[in-house]
């Protein structure tokens, strides 16, 4: 599959805040609001189409992909390009994420060169922790908020375990 990334607009915004994720990965369900719609537009969030120019997913990178819970432990204060993603539910667990993440890999470290690479991720979430290990990404920091507990995971020239 031949995946392409544009920037989000509000079609895919609503589409994307719709999305229902089953159970734990219900975590991730969003509710949709003016100010969400206005989150995923304002910053920077980009949508990633197949080959049919269907949406299968979105990221974003810099703030917008921190927990702020972080900040009070620290895990953000290293100068890295954090981001987030998701991918549509339909999709999840069928062997997708590898391409799908790996495509938004390319686009980032493409327009952010020499700079490591971090992202945050509910420690439940087993199956997005195994895909970031594929990928080169290695556990760094760890914190929890009042839903969930959290590791932040780098990848780049000086990471280690």
């Amino acid at each position: 599959m031949s995946l392409s990334i544009k920037k989000m607009n509000q079609h895919y915004a609503v589409d994307a805040l719709c999305w229902k994720y089953p159970k734990p990965y219900d975590f991730y369900n969003h509710i949709l609001t003016s100010d969400a719609i206005l989150e995923l537009l304002s910053s920077k969030y980009y949508v990633t189409l197949d080959t049919e120019s269907e949406f299968i997913g979105f990221f974003c990178t810099g703030r917008s992909a921190q927990v702020p819970a972080g900040d009070m432990v620290g895990v953000y204060n290293e100068d890295c390009v954090d981001i987030g993603l998701g991918m549509k539910p339909e999709l999840t667990g069928k062997g997708k994420g590898y391409e799908f993440f790996s495509h938004i890999l390319t686009f980032v470290e493409e327009n952010h060169k020499g700079k490591d690479i971090r992202l945050t991720v509910a420690t439940f979430n087993k199956r997005a922790i195994h895909l970031y290990e594929k990928a080169g990404f290695v556990k760094q920091g760890e914190f929890s908020n009042d839903e969930a507990d959290f590791i932040t995971m780098k990848k780049g020239m000086d990471v280690r375990a």
